[in-house]
């Protein structure tokens, strides 16, 4: 590993500093976040929680460039993405991150293979087809490629929507309750799968979830109360998550 590569691994893969984000304006105004700084280290799998209203979904849409913020500075890698105009924001997200939405987000006019590889068409990039293949299978979709979506089931359809996010092998994959649709046993099989995508390829994943079993795959979790980060966990389980969360609900 060259100087470069080392001082390049020291900075996070995402970072939020002051962040804020208020909605309405006056005695309406409600604070999403008031306030936020956070690393999200580089190979890391970090997960959000909250209860509802907490500004865990906020956090995650500003970090990712999703929405932006009323003030404060977000940066992927080095680039500071509050100044990106709106076309930079845009190649910044295709060619830079990927995403798990709860909803799939499939196009219903393609097959489950041209919805995989949709984010390397857009970008012009060569597929990896080692990569694409190990995916797939990890994913358990071999046999379903040419499938529409309207086809498959809803734990297909986001098996789908994982192998997408994946398979461009993004610098970070944003995930908002991405089993939250799902049996538990698809729903313990994607998490799995997203736990080896950080442990075998380097993989950075930060998640939104309400569920303390699916944070427990990763390897800290963020509390978060009225806009700010009330608490933290490294190596969380899923009875110590639902002890903390106890303790905010009380």
């Amino acid at each position: 590993m060259t100087d470069l590569d080392v001082r390049t691994e020291k900075i996070p893969a995402a970072r939020a500093v002051d962040a804020m984000k208020t909605y309405g304006t006056g005695e309406a105004s409600v604070h999403a976040l008031a306030g936020v700084t956070v690393d999200f280290p580089r190979h890391g799998f970090t997960a959000i929680m909250g209860p509802s209203g907490s500004g865990k979904s906020t956090l995650m849409q500003c970090v990712a460039g999703l929405d932006r913020l009323t003030s404060g500075h977000v940066f992927i890698g080095t680039t500071a993405i509050d100044g990106l105009s709106k076309t930079d924001l845009t190649l910044l997200r295709r060619d830079r991150l990927g995403f798990i939405f709860q909803q799939y987000n499939l196009i219903p006019s393609l097959s489950a293979e041209e919805n995989i590889l949709l984010p390397l068409s857009l970008a012009g990039t060569k597929v990896d087809r080692a990569w694409f293949d190990e995916v797939v299978q990890t994913v358990g979709m071999q046999d379903r490629l040419k499938n529409l979506p309207s086809q498959l089931s809803g734990g297909q359809q986001q098996r789908v929507a994982v192998a997408r996010a994946l398979v461009p092998k993004p610098e970070i994959i944003f995930a908002d309750e991405p089993t939250g649709a799902l049996d538990s046993r698809t729903g313990t099989e994607i998490l799995s799968f997203m736990r080896r995508a950080v442990d075998t390829t380097g993989q950075t994943i930060v998640m939104v979830t309400h569920d303390p079993h699916a944070a427990s795959y990763a390897d800290r979790v963020l509390f978060l109360a009225d806009g700010q980060i009330v608490d933290e966990m490294d190596a969380p389980t899923t009875d110590r998550v639902l002890d903390r969360m106890k303790r905010f609900e009380g």
